[in-house]
């Protein structure tokens, strides 16, 4: 179960567990089988584990990512790697004039030096189904009123075995409340509600990680096939109340 801290952890507590994750990281590499001769290079920047490289196969990938997001500390997992050949599709919603990585696809309802396309985010993505493997949403759904609409905008977007990063201010933390743009406050909790609590015939999602540093909350979301099971009981436990 993910602990909720009750303030902030400092530059220097963060610096200090990107140290200890990447020790502990190395030690898993050298003595896990399944790890040898994948090319995916792990870095860790404030508890988020950074992603890339190459595998030869989606369940390569799902490996890795399970592995490192079973790390404690580990606040999400941000990938970059290409899988048979093929380098991801990365798409930045709200990026501005900054996006997550260089060369992402920027969506914005503004223009910028950063944006590739203008859309509204509240309404329809100006983007083909099954599109995209990454969508980032940093710092976006508590500018939005109603962001379900846009979550299964990314749903239908997004490739199977794609997924959404989400990062947002913690309801709890003086972010949340200090930018008078912000309309909605949000918890891990809120991300329960998004994977589990959606009516039936809804777009629904598998929590592949979440994660609270007592200032932002951060998911990392893969959508669910219309006919697959709910996320069991026993995963949501790893982040849930």
């Amino acid at each position: 179960m993910v602990a909720m801290a009750q303030s902030a952890l400092s530059g220097e507590r963060l610096r200090e567990v990107d140290g200890f994750l990447t020790e502990a990281w190395g030690d898993l590499a050298r003595h896990d089988e399944r790890l040898r001769g994948l090319t995916v290079e792990v870095r860790f920047d404030r508890g988020v584990a950074h992603l890339d490289g190459a595998v030869a196969d989606p369940a390569q990938l799902r490996l890795v990512r399970d592995l490192v997001g079973r790390l404690a500390g580990v606040l999400g997992v941000w990938c970059r790697v290409s899988v048979a050949g093929r380098a991801p599709v990365v798409v930045d919603l709200g990026c501005g004039a900054t996006k997550q990585w260089p060369g992402n696809l920027g969506l914005d309802i503004y223009p910028a030096p950063g944006v590739n396309a203008v859309a509204d985010l509240s309404g329809s993505l100006p983007l083909a189904d099954d599109a995209v493997d990454v969508f980032f949403a940093v710092h976006i759904l508590e500018h939005l009123i109603d962001f379900l609409p846009l979550l299964d905008e990314c749903h239908r977007v997004l490739r199977p075995g794609g997924v959404l990063h989400v990062m947002s201010p913690w309801w709890r933390h003086v972010n949340a409340v200090a930018d008078p743009t912000h309309v909605r406050l949000l918890d891990v909790q809120t991300i329960k509600g998004i994977c589990g609590q959606r009516p039936p015939g809804t777009p629904r999602w598998y929590p592949l990680h979440v994660g609270c540093d007592g200032a932002s909350i951060f998911a990392d979301l893969t959508p669910l096939a219309p006919d697959a099971p709910p996320p069991p009981k026993s995963h949501l436990a790893r982040f849930f109340d």
